[in-house]
């Protein structure tokens, strides 16, 4: 019975003159030592990643386009949602100021928090509510 090798040994000879292998070399000797232990680790890794890819895409050949759509899809959700992170306060404060705008010229911006409420309040208690909140307002303006 033969038994199967567990280790082969192999050469890989680069030409530093041909840019593809220049390259691969310059990759080699700038790799993570503590993440790949040797150069044998990182060309199995490398070759596996390579193959699998081609096998994905002649299986799927639309994938790298998926892919890219998917990445750049991304790209604009994370560009719209830090924008609008970044403007909500001013959207809520344009929002509260327009509502205290066009509550002041209805008259409906007073002390009793009641009477912002009520809408069906007659002529004479709208003419009340605007007087006390008048006096409301020279009163805390006569704390300073």
């Amino acid at each position: 019975m033969v038994k199967e090798r567990e280790t082969i040994n192999t050469n890989i000879r680069l030409n530093l003159a041909n840019p593809d292998d220049r390259e691969a070399w310059e990759h080699l000797q700038r790799m993570d030592r503590k993440k790949y232990k040797s150069y044998s680790r990182m060309v199995v890794i490398a070759v596996n990643n390579y193959f699998r890819r081609v096998e994905r895409t002649e299986a799927d050949p639309y994938l790298e386009t998926r892919e890219k759509e998917d990445a750049f899809l991304q790209s604009v959700l994370d560009t719209v949602e830090k924008g609008a992170k970044e403007a909500m306060p001013m959207v809520i404060l344009n929002t509260l100021i327009g509502l205290l705008q066009s509550a002041a010229g209805n008259g409906q911006i007073t002390a009793n928090p009641q009477s912002f409420l009520s809408s069906n309040d007659d002529e004479s208690s709208k003419n009340d509510k605007q007087e006390a909140s008048l006096d409301d307002a020279l009163s805390f303006a006569d704390n300073f």
